[in-house]
């Protein structure tokens, strides 16, 4: 019976050291919501863009170690797992990634360490070269470290599970690594803060511009972390530029020249498709770009003025007839209002209006040829349009009046590059979404303001002008 007790009390005790551990405390009471939506995406191409001290790496180092122990949470699990976690450097290395994963790595759980430089007794004080670990479904798991200062070729040849970036890697290597997880149908992810500007990882995963759906991606801030308190971030805000606190807090990419839509968070701004009420339906905005994309987005108004993006036609090298049955189908599809005429409505652009020398009718004519009525008496002034979506964009009371449904993903991509240029004015490049979408909002009515209240030195004027008015 004494012996049943003791072990019992083993068990207990085994259990409340296992509670202390980091790993079991992570995302215990309070919770980093991002994190968790990182470890709960499925794709097999995930990153995280994040400021210094956002959590980013914390949720790669934990996301590696519940892998190749086999104890992951919300993916399936196997044994003998083989990965890399590549930095970019072996002192990079060794200051974070390494650090991270050694930090919730549980001692009982490794079978050995090899070294690059060091010795396994200190392991975090060198470099080192891969950890073998047990897994919880029997054999072991190895974690290797990889530098990215190495070049390409060490890394050839290898079958791996995944691959953790520890910030963003040449676009070579990352290749090669996409190479390695394939035979073994495996994954990517990567933490990174995008301090070199709008490189690959802007254009092919943060744009998506292959429109891969494996590819996902969150951004996560300061204010994302539930560890850092609203003084600390509010201090350490209050000591950066704008630039810097771009990347450095925000995560976000940057040129030398900046986003036209700084405002944009897709986390707040791209929402989950809904059925529109007939009510709300206001009306489509098309750029009629032939040779290049014409852009066609529906837009709706809910009863507090909020502007929702709920469809989009987005194609190049169509004539008009095939664009307007295009637009009538997708209009059919989403039982999109028409006029008593059986028409459909939209703005447009007043080039449309111009014959070319090639054709005798407009664009604006053959749309209406081919059931759709435009209206080209739109405001075309780019300043005070951008100015109007940076409004609708920017959230009062932690809601802005602009959504956009996730189906239109080419203003989603447009909306997140398009930049200022050198001469003040938007980079001419990929903005067909942007033009349609500043000709709407410029065509929603201002929101009524109450007039100023007169001080007392202005309604003291006026009393006295009236009295010798009244004089005379």
């Amino acid at each position: 019976m004494k012996q049943i007790v003791l072990r019992l009390k083993q068990i207990e005790e085994e259990q409340r050291r296992r509670k202390l551990e980091p790993l079991a405390r992570y995302n215990k009471g309070k919770v980093h919501l991002k994190q968790m939506a990182f470890h709960k995406c499925l794709k097999k191409n995930r990153w995280v863009f994040g400021g210094n001290r956002s959590g980013k790496t914390e949720c790669g180092a934990v996301e590696t170690v519940w892998l190749a122990r086999g104890i992951h949470p919300y993916r399936d699990n196997k044994d003998n797992i083989s990965c890399w976690v590549v930095s970019l450097s072996q002192q990079v290395q060794r200051d974070v990634a390494q650090q991270k994963v050694l930090y919730y790595l549980n001692k009982n759980w490794i079978e050995d360490v090899v070294m690059v430089t060091g010795s396994k007794q200190s392991a975090s004080n060198g470099v080192i070269d891969y950890i073998v670990i047990k897994n919880v479904f029997g054999g072991t798991s190895r974690i290797a470290f990889k530098s990215c200062e190495a070049g390409r070729e060490k890394f050839q040849g290898t079958s791996l599970d995944f691959v953790w970036f520890d910030e963003e890697p040449p676009r070579d290597i990352y290749e090669e690594c996409r190479m390695r997880v394939l035979d073994r149908r495996g994954h990517i992810f990567g933490t990174m803060t995008p301090l070199k500007g709008l490189t690959w990882v802007y254009d092919e995963i943060y744009l998506n511009k292959n429109k891969s759906d494996q590819v996902w991606s969150i951004f996560m801030e300061w204010a994302d972390n539930p560890y850092l308190s609203k003084e600390e971030v509010n201090e350490m805000t209050s000591s950066m530029s704008e630039e810097g606190l771009e990347s450095r807090r925000y995560g976000r990419f940057h040129s030398g020249t900046g986003l036209v839509y700084s405002e944009f968070d897709p986390d707040i701004h791209v929402i989950e498709p809904f059925d529109v009420p007939t009510q709300w339906q206001d009306t489509m905005s098309i750029d009629p770009g032939l040779n290049n994309p014409l852009s066609c987005h529906w837009y709706a108004v809910d009863g507090d003025g909020v502007v929702y993006v709920v469809a989009e036609h987005y194609m190049a090298g169509k004539d008009v007839a095939y664009h307007a049955e295009a637009i009538k189908k997708i209009s059919h599809d989403i039982n999109w209002k028409k006029d008593k005429f059986g028409r459909l409505s939209a703005l447009m652009d007043s080039a449309a209006n111009q014959r070319t020398l090639s054709g005798v009718r407009s664009v604006a004519e053959l749309f209406s040829d081919n059931g759709i009525t435009v209206n080209t008496h739109v405001n075309k002034d780019l300043f005070s349009g951008i100015n109007r979506v940076k409004s609708y964009l920017k959230p009062v009371e932690g809601k802005p009046k602009l959504y956009i449904f996730k189906n239109c993903v080419n203003m989603i991509r447009e909306i997140k590059g398009y930049f200022w240029g050198n001469d003040d004015a938007p980079v001419k490049r990929d903005d067909h979404a942007m033009d349609e979408l500043r000709y709407y909002i410029s065509s929603r009515p201002v929101a009524y303001k109450d007039k100023p209240q007169k001080s007392w030195v202005q309604k003291d004027k006026e009393r006295l002008y009236r009295k010798l008015s009244n004089r005379g």
